[in-house]
Parts: structure tokens; C-alpha cells; sequence
């Protein structure tokens, strides 16, 4: 098995934990993006449509979680801070750090 379908196991392991926490934290959650398809997304490190061209959505390693508090988005980076900071301590990389903030992945080889 390579290393990369290990990592895309994982993450599919990590994700319902992910939204289980963000419940507990007291979260509402609908999901956004996960797997951006190459071919109309670009294969890895070319840019295509919306998006980083290096981004791990183009390997089954990341998803962005629309988070809501009493049925309002919050778009405020600091106001998911908690969740994206519990998802960096079981290993993850959370968009916040990059600006963008419903953004959770596993890195590989560079790509965030």
C-alpha cells in the first residue's frame, strides 16, 4: 500500500472525528469542498479553476467544513480557531494558519 493511500485512509478515518468535535465544541456544520477532481481542478501543482494548485483536496487529503454558531456562517477566521486548533493536535494542518479557515487537511509532500 503507498504511503499516500495510507495518509487518504486516515484522513477518512479523522474526518467524522472532525465533525463529532465540531458538534461537541458547539458547531452547526455543513460540508464544503473535499476531492478536487484533476480533471477540472488541474492535476497537482497545476493551476486550474478555483483553488491552490498545491492544495490537498487533489489528493483525498482535505475538506473544508462550512461552520455556523445559532444558524449564522462564520466567516471569521478567530471563531473557528478552537476547532481548527483541536484538528492541529491530532496531526492535521488547519487552513486558519493560511487564511482560510474552514480548511482542514493532512500535509504531503509540501502540499497543505
Amino acid at each position: 500500500m503507498s504511503p499516500l493511500l495510507q495518509k487518504q485512509m486516515l484522513f477518512a478515518k479523522l474526518v467524522p472525528a472532525l465533525i463529532d468535535q465540531a458538534h461537541r465544541m458547539g458547531y452547526q456544520v455543513t460540508l464544503g469542498d473535499a476531492f478536487r477532481d484533476p480533471r477540472v481542478f488541474g492535476a497537482p501543482g497545476v493551476a486550474k479553476g478555483y483553488g491552490h494548485k498545491r492544495s490537498c483536496h487533489k489528493l483525498k487529503l482535505a475538506i473544508d467544513l462550512n461552520l455556523y454558531k445559532d444558524g449564522q456562517y462564520l466567516e471569521d477566521t478567530e471563531a473557528l480557531r478552537p476547532l481548527g486548533e483541536w484538528w492541529e493536535a491530532q496531526g492535521g494542518t488547519w487552513g486558519g494558519r493560511f487564511g482560510d479557515g474552514n480548511h482542514y487537511s493532512l500535509e504531503h509532500e509540501g502540499m497543505r
